[in-house]
């Protein structure tokens, strides 16, 4: 039997004292005399943020502005706890739309969008383009329960997906999401196709492989495709690799210390983001601050980590027949870490609209709320019948 319940986003002043405690206490590196950032994260930008972090930042406020949201737990027919937010749309036939969030991220990502999506007419919109929006966190994410079992890949996650809907009530419903959000909205497509209305993706997955008949050739451009990811996971893909093979080594030193988590995460939305460099140019120090401190406060660094071992051992390689059925949207961001040619990705998504943006990167929905939820909006409504 599927169990909702209302879920309060819990507090703990002993754990917030805690936190500022170990950040005053930080052992910070030796840093080299090379450009800044050549190495890795600034040291003086992180000791300025921990700072801020320890004696500026407010994890309370934080958590009374997530909770203007409705947070719900669902428990799977298999025990497994997941934490969403729920929001009804305000228009006269909201379509339903479960977003998936990736790494380093988590549902904090979606704050900005939820109500462009949910009050389409409060933005300017048509009412008529409203949805109701279902935010889960991934497994092993955030509220949502850890994992100490194998086997939680995208395939796994989108089942788990669908029990949440249709314990909503949703038989049908669209999806959308990027980075491993993608992962799962393409499981969805693969093997719920009943079930979807439409799949809406703003990144195609890392471990996306298309089935190819037999001496069949890729376009030059897709070759190409391929050679530049290979370089950019040589150039930029030890963190990949490490949370896909040794996650637990990985997990010791972030879970225990606040400094490294910030720079371990944070790294990330520098560089794969839109910003120039800037983090303050995309995202509010109270905004990055209030991921990292999701991810320290519910211990789940070294859980979120799983699926990039899952990954390794059931990624998207397409068999012959495999082919994501339900239309397909994709939205291409300039800044993206990498993005396949549209052939690339008509050999396994039924692509309907294909969309190139005029900025933003990896972060999308918390980057640029407003495009990615038009975009969603014009997708959906070619469906809406």
């Amino acid at each position: 039997m599927h169990k909702i319940q209302p879920f309060s986003l819990p507090y703990s002043q002993t754990a917030v004292e805690d936190l500022r405690e170990r950040l005053r206490r930080t052992r910070w590196p030796d840093e080299t005399t090379d450009q800044p950032w050549t190495q890795g994260f600034d040291r003086a930008a992180l000791m300025e943020l921990c700072r801020y972090w320890a004696d500026g930042f407010d994890w309370k406020v934080q958590l009374e502005r997530l909770s203007r949201f409705h947070h719900f737990r669902f428990e799977s027919a298999d025990g497994c706890g997941i934490h969403f937010i729920h929001e009804r749309g305000k228009g006269p036939s909201p379509i339903p739309l479960i977003l998936t969030h990736g790494w380093p991220g988590s549902f904090v990502e979606m704050m900005r969008i939820i109500p462009l999506l949910t009050d389409p007419a409060a933005y300017g919109g048509d009412e008529n383009d409203a949805f109701d929006v279902v935010v889960p966190s991934l497994p092993g994410y955030g509220f949502s329960d850890h994992l100490r079992e194998s086997g939680m890949n995208v395939f796994r996650i989108a089942k788990l997906w669908v029990e949440l809907m249709q314990a909503l009530g949703y038989e049908r419903f669209g999806a959308q999401g990027g980075d491993i959000g993608a992962g799962v909205s393409t499981a969805l497509g693969l093997r719920h196709a009943k079930h979807l209305i439409g799949v809406h993706l703003n990144y195609i997955p890392g471990s996306y492989r298309p089935w190819l008949q037999e001496g069949e050739q890729l376009t030059p451009e897709e070759q190409g495709f391929v050679a530049d990811a290979a370089k950019w996971y040589d150039e930029n893909g030890a963190y990949a690799h490490m949370q896909g093979t040794r996650p637990q080594t990985t997990a010791y030193g972030l879970n225990d210390s606040p400094a490294g988590l910030a720079a371990w995460i944070l790294e990330k939305f520098r560089a794969w983001s839109d910003c120039e460099g800037d983090l303050y140019r995309r995202f509010t120090r109270d905004e990055l601050l209030t991921n990292v401190t999701l991810y320290w406060m519910t211990e789940t660094i070294g859980s979120s980590f799983q699926i990039y071992y899952e990954s390794r051992r059931a990624g998207l390689h397409l068999r012959e027949g495999d082919f994501v059925r339900p239309p397909c949207g994709i939205a291409q961001f300039p800044k993206e870490i990498f993005f396949p040619p549209r052939k690339w990705a008509e050999r396994g998504y039924n692509v309907q609209r294909w969309t190139r943006m005029p900025r933003g990167g990896h972060f999308a929905a918390a980057e640029e709320p407003e495009q990615l939820a038009e975009d969603i909006r014009a997708f959906f409504r070619e469906l809406h019948g």
